[in-house]
């Protein structure tokens, strides 16, 4: 039943801040992973951390400064409890005085009214609301930041990540999966006196060389000769999973779309979204027979921009 401005070490008026502060340094300090030969460091470590969990809850922190509750937490004996000290009665029983005369209920509705009607636990004791004893606090959440590749996060392939203590994890990546998204990894963070934390990972996806995302899709611009695009024919196409053929239609233009179905990111609801391929006719430079055909021929002189009324 320590004062928890004591065990901290910080003033009766200290600010949150200040409180905060006080904590950081001590953990530090004072945490099991620091200590492990040490265990009057981790009863040290609980009881800061009690401190802490009781001051940072205003509530908490405002009834133990009115005497309502102790250092754990727990309630104080009321000021009518024990006050009048025992009494004898008849039948050589020890009475106690609770302001109600002798009367059982009175000691009840004294509780009810200093604490707000505390229910009565099993076994003759006060259970739930103010009562029960609080819960010990679990250790801290540990960040993790995951850099994964964009064709990994599209075909979400498994990833491995190391924890601080060394340990290793494969992580199954979810559907809907992108930049910013979190997992959480139950009992992998710090511990604590009621349980370890937990490890929060966030996903970063990796930009590509030359794969962008839209949405569930992924655009590519591909590179296509003046040949293929005149004649038409199959072409390798890469892929998030490989290469595939692709049948680029006779007398393509450039910024033509094709798409290749289910070959994008795994849709949250299920599926998968596309990849879209946007055709970019790539001209040979110097080349004169190229020139020459061109400056002989026929539909040179045609206008592709009419239709924009130019």
């Amino acid at each position: 039943m320590a004062d928890p401005y004591a065990t901290l070490g910080v003033a009766r008026d200290a600010s949150e801040a200040d409180i905060k502060k006080a904590y950081r340094t001590l953990a530090k300090e004072l945490h099991p992973d620091r200590n492990k030969d040490n265990p009057k460091a981790a009863e040290r470590f609980s009881q800061v951390t009690q401190a802490y969990d009781l001051l940072t809850d205003k509530d908490k922190r405002a009834r133990f400064d009115r005497g309502e509750i102790d250092g754990d937490g727990n309630p104080t004996a009321p000021f009518g409890f024990g006050g009048g000290g025992p009494r004898p009665g008849g039948g050589g029983r020890t009475q106690f005085d609770f302001g109600g005369g002798g009367d059982a209920g009175g000691f009840e509705d004294l509780f009810e009214g200093l604490f707000g009607g505390g229910q009565r636990g099993g076994g003759g004791g006060f259970g739930g609301g103010s009562f029960g004893r609080r819960q010990a606090p679990k250790g801290a959440n540990v960040p993790y930041r995951l850099a994964v590749s964009f064709t990994d996060a599209a075909t979400l392939s498994p990833q491995r990540i190391m924890l601080r203590d060394g340990k290793t994890i494969d992580l199954k990546l979810p559907a809907g999966l992108e930049s910013g998204t979190q997992m959480r990894l139950a009992g992998k963070g710090d511990p604590g006196p009621g349980g370890p934390g937990d490890a929060i990972v966030t996903i970063e996806v990796q930009p590509h060389r030359f794969f962008t995302r839209d949405g569930d899709d992924v655009r590519l611009d591909l590179p296509i000769s003046l040949a293929e695009a005149v004649l038409g024919g199959e072409v390798r196409v890469p892929t998030v999973e490989g290469a595939v053929m692709l049948k680029v239609p006779k007398g393509s233009s450039s910024g033509k779309v094709l798409r290749l179905k289910g070959r994008g990111f795994h849709k949250k609801g299920g599926g998968r979204g596309d990849q879209l391929v946007t055709l970019m006719v790539d001209l040979p430079v110097g080349d004169d027979a190229l020139v020459e055909f061109v400056q002989g021929w026929p539909g040179r002189d045609q206008d592709p921009r009419s239709k924009l009324g130019l």
